[in-house]
């Protein structure tokens, strides 16, 4: 979230920023009503328990005295008491002031850098650069939910029989390649980039996602379980974020770069009608999550370097791509700036996204209060927080497949994918 001192100090440049983000700058009007009406109350509360305490001293030395101050200390007692009353009822206003503060602040997003193109949607989002040559074939190339079924590799029908619709069953070499990717990109990030593998629960409690952003605005996508009330994970970026909650780390030990391979689960309650056809948008898939914490001197320097890292797992399967910035309409709900990777899909002849990299600058930490203590001394700060998929499982399967297609119906595998698959180099046409 924003800090107050923001809010409170400016709140024109908030609610010019928000309304480019698409959102009612009435959030910020509200915010500065409950902030003047707390600060009202606490400075009428600490008077009055300023007097409370005096009066309380002179009750005293008035009991002291015996009965000759006895009805001057009945007086002031009876003062007291209608003081107390109007004291618990300014800590009530507080109270709720504040709790409507906290409300209001959990619905602002974060304000976009000033690198962010402004636009009301993803027709304002700037290609930054294209990699690679867009693949061609001398044959007209098919998309993955009719290559897929043929290869017998992916099976949307028993994944709707199973669990309903946006679900998908992977067979045979579909489960291999899913399984050698996210094995690939593991060792990928872990191995040259120096992020530290993380196996983190999939299920979280309510707090974590209000902590990485997606509660309370997001509440309809994701999956609720009962009867714990937890939540399944829609990104492994949530669990990341929160690993450092409520703590104080030493400047030393950052950058903190940690990598997921989770499932990923999202109701996808507003797509109803996108992308209803193959891989795109399903209930459930998996995904490798980068996730770094950083000074805020360094995160942007990180940005760039996470979006690399996101990249190289496209440049070693030698898949064309494009960079693309996001405008500020098309952003996260918590990010400051978002890079989002797309792969070309000669099937669809289009590219798709495959990765957003962004960082948060201090909006999550400040949610989930992780802070660092500088190197040369003072008080605490808050880290920033970058986070990016790298990448996107089922959706680099789709690439490989669309990418790699043959005339004859078969599949090659990309060489840096085959020692994952005891050195096969094409999956056989069906």
């Amino acid at each position: 979230m924003l800090p107050r001192e923001m809010l409170r100090s400016e709140p024109r440049r908030v609610a010019a920023a928000i309304e480019a983000r698409g959102v009612d700058a009435v959030l910020v009007d509200q915010w500065t009503t409950s902030d003047r009406r707390r600060r009202e109350a606490l400075t009428e509360l600490e008077e009055l328990r300023h007097r409370r305490r005096l009066a309380g001293r002179e009750i005293g030395k008035l009991k002291a005295q015996g009965k000759a101050k006895e009805e001057d200390a009945a007086r002031r007692i009876l003062e007291m008491t209608a003081l107390k009353a109007r004291i618990e009822g300014l800590e009530d206003v507080v109270a709720q002031a504040e709790e409507q503060l906290r409300e209001t602040e959990l619905r602002v997003p974060n304000i976009a850098h000033d690198t962010v193109p402004v636009g009301s949607d993803e027709s304002a989002n700037r290609v930054e650069r294209v990699v690679g040559e867009r693949t061609e074939f001398d044959f007209e190339p098919k998309a993955h939910w009719d290559l897929g079924p043929e290869l017998g590799i992916l099976d949307f029908e028993r994944g709707a029989k199973l669990a309903g619709a946006r679900f998908v069953t992977y067979l045979g070499w579909g489960a291999r390649l899913e399984r050698a990717l996210g094995a690939f990109m593991l060792d990928l990030h872990t191995e040259e980039h120096g992020y530290t593998e993380v196996l983190p629960p999939y299920l979280v409690k309510r707090e974590c996602l209000f902590g990485s952003g997606q509660l309370p605005k997001f509440e309809e996508d994701l999956f609720h379980v009962q009867p714990d009330s937890r939540y399944l994970i829609p990104t492994g970026e949530v669990p990341l974020v929160n690993l450092h909650a409520d703590e104080v780390l030493d400047e030393d030990r950052l950058p903190l770069r940690y990598a997921a391979l989770t499932p990923c689960f999202r109701a996808e309650a507003g797509s109803y009608g996108r992308d209803v056809r193959g891989l795109i948008r399903q209930h459930q898939f998996h995904k490798v999550e980068l996730v770094q914490l950083t000074t805020p001197e360094a995160s942007f320097d990180a940005l760039e370097q996470l979006t690399g890292h996101a990249e190289r797992v496209l440049q070693r399967l030698e898949l064309p791509y494009r960079v693309v910035c996001l405008s500020t309409g098309d952003m996260g709900f918590a990010m400051a700036k978002t890079y989002d990777l797309e792969v070309w899909l000669p099937g669809q002849q289009a590219y798709r996204e495959i990765s957003s990299c962004s960082n948060a600058e201090a909006f999550q930490a400040r949610r989930v209060h992780t802070r660092f203590r500088p190197r040369e001394g003072g008080a605490p700060r808050y880290v920033h927080t970058l986070n990016g998929s790298g990448l996107a499982i089922g959706r680099t399967l789709i690439a490989l497949l669309e990418n790699y297609q043959t005339a004859s119906g078969s599949v090659r595998i990309p060489a840096t994918l085959r020692p994952y698959v005891a050195g096969v180099e094409e999956v056989p046409a069906g």
